[in-house]
């Protein structure tokens, strides 16, 4: 057991320090933007163009893999990473912006993939979950240390642009010097819609409306600080505590979840989240400690409910089918991310700041009344047939390759019976 964690150090590694990169790079952009005068929806749009490459990753980044190999393919996507973020520090116009943010998507997404399955590729079924929440925990501090960086230079210079692409070269070595066996080639991403909506109706409409509200907030919650008159230091913690915030909260709010209906614990987060919303759209806080503080509890809340859509979703599937209905949900969820930052960014630029979370909580509002709609219309999954709660990532990492990583993949048999209920 010891030489399979020893093995894995490297990719580690170099997952910490392109995770960083990342956390850096995205909470930078719209800080910039901001600082540049860039319209609100434009800076939407940055989180748009971000999701659309991360999921043309998803789907087309495997082929290339394929072709060169996962050394190759890694560095080519840690290089293109770095070559992006120097070009968006030297040439400072919305258009090229958006074009480079998407392309960063994609690299993210083809990093992400190569990681995620040589760390699969490494893990026996008897270290499986160890690893897996080793790559966790990695996925939360890193990405929380890289937006902590941009508190140590000055947004309006090409410093902190430089230091992001110091730390995507970074992520280079550790897997270019690793002796890591090279994993099987990737497998294509499939998608079956009415398989999704039929196998459970509130995964479906729950992963698009998430997607939404953590699209708004991933994207223009920076520019919200920012324009509500807030110090770059006070917008790095506020965004920083509510990821950690969610990861906390996930597997005590995942338990309560394994003793009741999920759609009940779903309804109730999202309801919270929504209220909590309406609260700071309504009182319009501007003292920073105020803010992060109510920031904190509704990433709290609102970061959780991913993962139990996907423990929902999973509950009314077979076995053998985990890798294909995740998937399938992590797609939708990307597609609500496309969207969500459009919508905030036209509401904050035709209202105020906090018009924000009017979008976010229009979403959580929309999860917790079809939870609940669907809670009278079919029966829970009876406990007995239920997988217990498993956290995930932040989703905002997470690729079909992380789910392959995940201990309840080991399932995955097609001679699995199938005896659960769909439509739930």
């Amino acid at each position: 057991m010891l030489s399979s964690f020893g093995s894995i150090v490297a990719l580690l590694l170099g997952t910490a320090f392109l995770l960083s990169g990342s956390g850096l790079y995205g909470l930078l952009l719209p800080l910039r933007g901001e600082v540049e005068g860039f319209s609100l929806a434009a800076l939407g749009l940055l989180g748009t163009a971000w999701a659309a490459g991360f999921i043309a990753g998803c789907l087309f980044a495997p082929r290339l893999v394929r072709r060169v190999g996962h050394v190759r393919a890694f560095s080519a996507f840690a290089a293109s990473g770095a070559i992006v973020a120097l070009i968006a520090g030297m040439w400072i116009n919305v258009g090229v912006w958006l074009l480079l943010r998407a392309c960063t998507g994609f690299t993210m997404a083809g990093a992400f993939m190569v990681i995620e399955s040589w760390l699969n590729e490494r893990a026996t079924n008897e270290t499986r979950g160890t690893i897996f929440g080793l790559y966790m925990m990695v996925t939360h501090v890193a990405i929380t240390a890289g937006q902590m960086v941009v508190t140590l230079g000055d947004v309006s210079s090409a410093t902190l642009f430089m230091a992001t692409g110091i730390l995507f070269c970074l992520a280079l070595l550790p897997t270019a010097v690793s002796t890591a066996i090279t994993p099987a080639p990737l497998a294509d991403v499939s998608i079956d819609l009415k398989e999704l909506y039929g196998n459970s109706p509130v995964a479906f409409v729950g992963c698009l409306l998430i997607g939404v509200a953590n699209g708004a907030w991933g994207t223009l919650g920076a520019v919200y600080g920012a324009e509500i008159g807030i110090s770059t230091f006070e917008i790095a913690v506020m965004m920083s505590l509510a990821v950690l915030a969610g990861a906390a909260a996930q597997m005590p709010v995942g338990r309560l979840s394994d003793h009741t209906d999920r759609r009940f614990v779903l309804a109730g987060g999202a309801f919270v989240s929504a209220l909590i919303g309406l609260v700071l759209y309504l009182t319009a806080p501007r003292t920073g400690i105020i803010v992060i503080g109510l920031t904190a509890v509704y990433g709290l809340l609102a970061y959780t409910l991913y993962s139990i859509v996907v423990a929902h979703a999973n509950d009314h599937a077979p076995p053998a089918a985990f890798a294909r209905v995740s998937s399938g949900l992590l797609l939708l969820y990307g597609v609500g991310t496309m969207a969500g930052p459009v919508f905030a960014g036209l509401a904050m630029e035709g209202m105020r700041p906090e018009s924000l979370f009017l979008v976010t909580a229009g979403a959580h509002l929309g999860v917790a009344l079809y939870a609940v709609l669907r809670v009278t219309l079919r029966a829970p999954v009876p406990f007995e047939e239920r997988e217990a709660f498993k956290t995930l990532p932040s989703e905002r990492t997470v690729t079909p390759q992380t789910i392959m990583l995940d201990p309840r993949s080991e399932t995955d048999d097609p001679a699995a019976e199938d005896t659960r209920e769909p439509g739930a």
